[in-house]
Parts: structure tokens; C-alpha cells; sequence
């Protein structure tokens, strides 16, 4: 079943400023945090451009000992202060006794992905190799411990062979449906993890089944590789070289504590959010956001602010390392190009809106567990984006006008090409690279990506494009290319306005129309036609209204509906968990000989605002059409009909 669900501030374990719940079992690793400063010989680098000090002011300093080893993490950099030459008990090879003691027996074994894995694996091989210089194992029992331990190699080594992993294998299989959990808002600065949470990093082994080699940062994956490898500190391993299997497996269990206290050093750095937009965004969950409450409270910056929540709560910052003072100068950037014309409609609040909405998608419908962690990245910066640098006029409008952008990009997709090629100008500034951390064949999937979706938005292509899903969902195995269903769900959230809230709506559509006039007197004055809905003096609000949710919204909605349906159906049937965050409305359908099975629906609150929205324009048009039947009747100059 979907998994991430509603409560994204539950379970992160990005964890919080104090830290204390994450940290109070790590006590016999940790000597003392303090703000002395350090001596010794740095193994990593600082974060650019960021100082963490404490609440005193003072540079923050973490100790750590492990195995015999003594480290400070300071300013995100790693300094060893005392190093130990002495044995670990817990690294001393197995006795004889130990070995004779050992069943060889497969059945019961721990799973392949966990630390007690490691344990039993390494044991085997050194039984294993004792026995075959004795001649005394059997070919069958040999076999299966050999695989067994291969298994356990590979779960251990996968992500340390590679930086990250690429798109085509997302984190979550829908075999086994693992949660994906979104991690603690940047503005929270408390503990928020479920009542059982802190128990469950209390123990080891279940910490270590769960996080992911990559879960560790860069820089402290090289201190590790070359500190649990008993290579040189300064010795760098070769891409084709794998370390030995204990290494890996000490590796990844110090990293875990590490990457504690390096989250909590680093916290610091995220960017402060006022108490008043803390207060709107408890409700970005919700379908029906108010993004004009978070325009007011963030003193008109929605984006800035929307923009980092969501890329803090899916794990973009720390996932793709991107710097937090580069983020924050992008998106205050893209805010400033959104208010560049001074649009009504096209402006940074209607970039929030279409962000936030593309976020309930991702989170409530369960379509994040099916995407991966670039893909995501990507949809999450194409619906920021998506009307970067607007200019309020439509692409027939500098069509027709003969503007310099279209005949830039030659009356293709006018606006859509430069929303993506400005944004990704700024993104090549070295204070906005937001992908500096990517790797090259992980930013040639991320733009095209992006401009796949941005260039969906495009309306001259709404007709196919649902033509096409329609076309496809109707097959009996429908496969459906990731790309194109995030352009989709990317398309309607764009024009998603009249499916939310009427007082939400409504104020949508007076700015909408406002912007349309606008073009409209400026077609007046070059002598051009008008376009559709551009004439200020006769255009029928109520009725277009209508026309455009029935035509162009509900089927929309509906068709991108059915395609999460059938993407996510299959997640949902693979998992064994009851609860869901797509909140499924399962439907018996008729018995036809066989035993009928429920089918997945995800939940549709856009339903019921369409409905709201048109009977209310209905009884508006009702009357609009009195009214200028009245005003007809007295520019006639007809006396009003008397009884004889």
C-alpha cells in the first residue's frame, strides 16, 4: 500500500535541532559535545558558505569514539584527535571453539540486508574455509552457505559502489513495498517522531535493516571507507576496488551514529522560517491550500518558503547535497522572474499553488513511492519553475504580435521553452546551482525531465495528451512511462483552480480574467483580435467558467485519476500493510464467476469542489442572463408589457 501518508512530520529521520531522542542510546559512543575548539587532522570539508555555531554563538564540536578511534565533527568536518593502535574486542577473529560450536544450517538465517547478516556471514566463510582445508563439508551444505553469503555481500556493497542510485532503480520495488518516509519540516525545531520511534533507534540491528549505505554524507563516507578499510587516511579507493566485507559492514554501522550528530551540526545551516508561515504550513497537506494565507505571512514570498519545505521534507537537500544558502538564493531568484511583469494570475503565488498541489499528488495519492529519488527532485523543480519569467500574454499573443520570443524559439511552445531554458540559465550561476552535486548522466535524466514537463503545460497540447493516457489505460497491461505521467499530473495541477475551494476559485478566476483583459487591451491598441476571453466588454464569466471545467478540468482530472489507479494499483495489492496514505475506497465489483477482488481508488476531493464550483456558477449565469435580458429591454426603449 502507499506509505508515505499524511503525517510527513512523523518518523523523518532528518531529525531536529536538540536531537536528544535520536542520540540518547549512542551515550557510550559519544564523549562529549562542546564548543572548545579542536586540533588535528581534518578528513573532510566544511559545508560552503556556512558557519554552525551553537546556541551561544560558538563553532559546535561533537566527539565521537568508536573501536578505539577518538573523532571531532566540527563545521561538518571530521578531525581525528587520538588514535589508538589497540585491538577491538568486537573485531577479534572467531576462537576454534566458536567454530566447532557453529550450525551450518540454512533455513533460519537473519535477511541478507541486516547487521546480524554481516555477522553470521563472515563467521560461515571463516567455517567454511577451516573446513574445506580439513576436507569435511558436504558440496550441498557449501553451496548454499556460499550463496548465502554472496547475497549478504551484495545487499551490503550495492550503494557503496555507486554515488547514487540511478532513476531506473527507485528505492522503492513494488514487491516489497518499503516506506518512504518524508523527513521533518525544516521549520520544525522539536522532536515529532512517533511514540515507538525512539525505541526503534534504540535498536541497532533494526536501524541498520532500514538505512541505506547513501544515507551517509559524502564526506563522511570518505573518512569511513578509509578509516574501516585500514587503508591511509588520505589513500583514496579506486571505483573498482571493494573493500572487504567487514570494513563495509563496520562502515555502515559507525556511519549510522555518525551521520546522527553530522545532521544535527548541519541542521543549523537550513534556512529560518517566521512563526507565521510555521502556521500556514501545518495545512500543506491539505487539497485546498491557502496559498493567498502564505503569500501574506511570508511578506510575498511563497515560493522561498514553499518551495524549501518540500524539497527539505522529500530529502532533496540532503539526497542530492544541495548547499542550503544555494537553495535559498534559487528559489528567491525564480520568485523575483515570477514577479518580473507584474502579472495578476502568472505570478510567484500561482507558481506556489501549482507546487503545493503537484506535492498532495506526490504525497496523499502514493505516487511518490512509485517514482525515484531524482524523479521526484525533478517534479518537485519543474512545477516551481513551470512559469518562470512569465509574461502575462499567451503564446498566441507573441505569436501574433511577432515578440522576439517567438521568434526565438519559432512559435513553438513559446513560453514553455523559456520558463526551462531561463531556469536552467540560472541554475548555471554558481549562487543558484541547485545540481552542482549531480552527477552528469543524473543531470541529463533531471533535464529532460523537467523540460518534458514544463513543455506539457503547454495547452496546445491538452487534447492529445489525454488523448494519449486515455488511449493507453485502455490496453489490458498498460505500462506507463514515468515521464509522462508526471507531465500529466504536472498539467493539471496547473489548471487545478476551479477543483479546489470556492472562495479559493473564485479568487483564481478574477485574477485570471484580470490578466486576460490586460492582453486584450493590448491587442486593442496593436490593432490585432482579440483572443478568447480577452474582451473586456464582452466576455461571460459565469458561462466560460462552466465551459472550461466541464471541457477542459473534470475530464482532466479524471483521466489523471485513472493512470495513479492503475500505476499505483499494483503497489497497492503487493503490500501487506493495512493502513495507506492514499486512503483507498475499495469497491466490490460484481461477482462474474469468480471471487470478486476490491478495487484500489484513490481518494478524489477534487470531485466534490468541481461540483460545489459549477452549480455555483450555474445560478450565476442564471442571473448574469437576467440581467442583460433587463438591460436589453431598456436600451430598446419597449415599454414593459401592462394587462388590458
Amino acid at each position: 500500500m502507499m506509505r508515505r501518508g499524511k503525517a510527513l512530520l512523523e518518523g523523518s529521520r532528518q531529525g531536529s535541532v536538540d536531537g536528544n531522542s535520536n542520540l540518547a542510546n549512542d551515550k557510550e559512543l559519544v564523549h562529549k559535545c562542546h564548543s572548545d575548539p579542536g586540533g588535528g587532522r581534518a578528513l573532510g570539508a566544511a559545508p560552503r558558505g556556512h558557519r554552525h555555531r551553537s546556541a551561544s554563538g560558538a563553532p559546535r564540536k561533537c566527539v565521537l569514539t568508536l573501536d578505539g578511534y577518538s573523532y571531532v565533527i566540527e563545521q561538518g568536518a571530521l578531525t581525528i584527535v587520538r588514535r589508538s593502535s589497540s585491538r577491538s574486542k568486537a573485531e577479534a577473529p572467531p576462537t576454534d571453539e566458536q567454530l566447532d560450536q557453529l550450525d551450518l544450517d540454512t533455513e533460519h538465517l537473519p535477511a541478507v540486508d541486516t547487521p546480524d547478516a554481516c555477522d553470521k556471514a563472515a563467521l560461515r566463510l571463516r567455517y567454511l574455509l577451516r573446513q574445506l582445508n580439513r576436507g569435511e563439508i558436504p558440496a550441498e551444505t557449501l553451496q548454499k552457505n556460499l550463496q548465502y553469503a554472496a547475497k549478504v555481500l551484495e545487499a551490503v556493497y550495492l550503494d557503496e559502489t555507486k554515488d547514487r542510485r540511478g532513476p531506473e532503480q527507485p528505492r522503492v520495488q513494488p514487491a516489497a513495498l518499503h516506506k518512504r518516509r518524508l523527513r521533518t519540516p525544516c521549520w520544525a525545531r522539536c522532536s515529532v517522531e512517533k511514540p515507538n520511534e525512539a525505541k526503534r533507534l534504540a535498536d541497532e540491528d533494526d536501524e541498520l535493516s532500514e538505512v541505506q549505505p547513501d544515507a551517509v554524507p559524502p564526506e563522511v563516507r570518505e573518512w569511513l571507507a578509509s578509516t574501516f578499510t585500514r587503508q591511509l587516511a588520505t589513500a583514496k579507493r579506486k571505483s573498482d576496488e571493494k573493500p572487504k566485507f567487514r570494513s563495509v559492514a563496520h562502515a555502515i554501522r559507525a556511519g549510522i551514529f555518525v551521520d546522527r550528530i553530522y545532521r544535527r551540526v548541519t541542521s543549523t545551516a537550513l534556512m529560518q522560517f517566521p512563526q507565521d508561515v510555521v502556521r500556514v504550513l501545518k495545512t500543506l497537506d491539505e487539497w485546498s491550500f491557502d496559498v493567498f494565507a502564505l503569500h501574506e505571512a511570508s511578506a510575498g514570498a511563497p515560493v522561498k518558503y514553499l518551495g524549501y519545505e518540500l524539497l527539505n521534507r522529500y530529502g532533496m537537500i540532503h539526497k542530492f547535497k544541495v548547499p542550503p544558502t544555494i537553495l535559498e538564493n534559487f528559489l528567491s531568484k525564480i520568485e523575483e522572474g515570477y514577479c518580473k511583469f507584474h502579472n495578476p494570475y502568472h505570478n510567484n503565488l500561482h507558481a506556489a499553488d501549482v507546487a503545493q498541489t503537484v506535492h498532495y499528488m506526490l504525497c496523499q495519492t502514493g505516487l511518490m513511492n512509485w517514482l525515484s529519488d531524482l524523479e521526484i527532485f525533478a517534479t518537485l523543480v519543474a512545477a516551481v519553475v513551470h512559469d518562470y519569467e512569465h509574461t502575462g500574454t499567451t503564446n498566441n499573443f507573441h505569436v501574433m504580435s511577432g515578440s522576439d520570443t517567438a521568434l526565438l524559439y519559432n512559435d513553438r511552445a513559446v513560453l514553455e521553452n523559456h520558463h526551462i531554458s531561463a531556469a536552467f540559465r540560472l541554475m548555471r550561476e554558481e549562487d543558484c546551482n541547485i545540481l552542482q552535486n549531480l552527477s552528469r548522466d543524473e543531470f541529463r535524466e533531471f533535464r529532460t525531465l523537467v523540460i518534458d514537463m514544463v513543455l506539457a503545460t503547454d495547452m496546445s497540447f491538452h487534447f492529445q495528451q489525454l488523448k494519449n493516457m486515455r488511449s493507453l489505460l485502455t490496453l489490458a497491461e498498460p505500462t506507463v512511462d514515468k515521464s509522462k505521467a508526471a507531465s500529466l499530473v504536472l498539467h493539471c495541477c496547473d489548471i487545478s483552480h476551479p477543483a479546489k475551494r470556492w472562495d479559493l476559485h473564485h479568487r483564481w478566476t478574477m485574477s485570471l480574467l484580470d490578466e486576460f483583459f490586460l492582453q486584450g487591451d493590448k491587442e486593442r491598441d496593436l490593432g490585432l483580435p482579440f483572443s478568447p476571453l480577452c474582451d473586456r466588454n464582452n466576455t461571460l464569466v459565469a458561462e466560460s467558467q462552466i465551459g472550461f471545467i466541464d471541457f477542459i478540468v473534470e475530464p482532466s482530472m479524471a483521466v489523471c485519476a485513472d493512470m495513479l489507479e492503475c500505476i499505483l494499483g499494483p503497489l497497492h495489492s503487493s503490500s501487506k500493510t493495512t493502513n495507506t496514505a492514499s486512503q483507498q475506497e475499495p469497491i466490490n465489483e460484481e461477482n462474474t464467476g469468480a471471487e470478486s477482488t476490491p478495487k484500489f481508488k484513490i481518494k478524489k476531493p477534487w470531485v466534490a469542489c468541481l461540483t460545489d464550483n459549477k452549480k455555483i456558477w450555474k445560478e450565476q449565469a442564471a442571473k448574469d442572463a437576467e440581467a442583460r435580458a433587463s438591460q436589453e429591454e431598456g436600451s430598446n426603449g419597449a415599454p414593459p408589457p401592462t394587462e388590458e
